[in-house]
């Protein structure tokens, strides 16, 4: 379904229920609170899935935009969900029940909606939705604030390799409504707390690195958590932080969870394909930025991801 389609599917439709995936991030809560405003602005009724467990730094977007307890949605919306697995637990219920339209960007979609708009060569899944908007009426600052969070923090403030020249022109239309983007980007990109700045310390003393710092590794595990005093306020894109490291091609964070299972989260440089190595170990994303989740401890987690970076390396 192209986003023309997609645009006059959802003037078609009322009552609708939009879904993030778990562990949220600025393009998932944006493309969600964009789309959710977009849709009210048509006279629909429109709200999120609650219980996103999003940090801080999303939850004001979202204010207004919460399910109320016991809404019973008539048409059910995913916005950057790749995967089955990245539901978050309220949100399986709907997947159960049947997702209607999955708006998303990502190669690695697995169709699991009736209806599908994917565009994955768009930099953002907030791309798409804007582009979704255009269709539907005039994009407004209500709407082009949290599309704006969507675009920027799932390139990299336009650093990362998925930034085209679409993005670019999306991003400019976006701040020509007049939003306040200086505000937006000190916020998302030129601040840190002191926390953040330990885990990141500390994570650079300990990162193992191979072929001749060619890919980085950074086991962060909840005693280094601990350590620096940190908790999921501080660790916003941290997967990003080892690319910035002169030299670094492959970047790997992997993140210790409560469950006993690690989630890691791949960034490639020079051709290794992401995607390709996290679908080794049942995750998946972009070429350049993909993730996975694995059972078991630290170690073990970086020697399956090793094993899987050198059999896509040797094909």
């Amino acid at each position: 379904m192209t986003y023309e389609e997609a645009a006059q599917w959802l003037r078609l439709h009322d009552r609708y229920l939009i879904l993030t995936h778990k562990r949220p991030d600025g393009d998932t809560v944006g493309s969600a609170v964009g789309l959710c405003k977009g849709l009210r602005a048509l006279g629909k009724t429109a709200w999120i899935c609650p219980g996103l467990g999003e940090t801080s730094l999303f939850t004001h977007y979202l204010e207004g935009c919460i399910a109320p307890e016991g809404y019973e949605p008539e048409t059910v919306v995913s916005v950057d969900i790749a995967a089955r697995g990245l539901f978050t637990q309220r949100g399986q219920v709907w997947l159960e029940r049947g997702v209607d339209l999955a708006i998303d960007h990502h190669p690695s979609q697995e169709f699991f909606a009736k209806e599908t708009c994917l565009d994955a060569g768009r930099g953002a899944c907030g791309e798409l939705v804007y582009d979704i908007l255009t269709e539907l009426g005039p994009v407004t600052a209500e709407m082009a604030l949290p599309l704006y969070v969507a675009v920027s923090t799932d390139t990299g403030c336009f650093q990362y390799g998925n930034t085209t020249a679409a993005t670019h022109r999306v991003a400019a239309a976006l701040i020509e409504t007049g939003i306040d983007v200086a505000a937006l980007n000190k916020k998302h990109f030129r601040t840190k707390s002191w926390p953040r700045l330990q885990v990141e310390r500390l994570i650079t003393e300990r990162m193992h690195r191979y072929d001749g710092g060619a890919v980085a590794v950074a086991p962060v595990g909840l005693s280094l958590m601990e350590e620096a005093g940190a908790t999921e306020e501080d660790m916003e894109d941290i997967a990003s932080f080892l690319g910035q490291i002169q030299g670094v091609e492959t970047s790997v964070t992997i993140r210790e969870l409560e469950d006993g299972s690690c989630k890691l989260s791949v960034r490639t440089a020079a051709g290794l394909n992401a995607s390709a190595v996290c679908a080794l170990l049942g995750g998946g994303g972009h070429a350049a930025a993909a993730g996975c989740t694995v059972a078991g401890t630290l170690e073990e987690a970086e020697a399956a991801i090793m094993q899987a970076i050198r059999q896509v390396q040797h094909g």
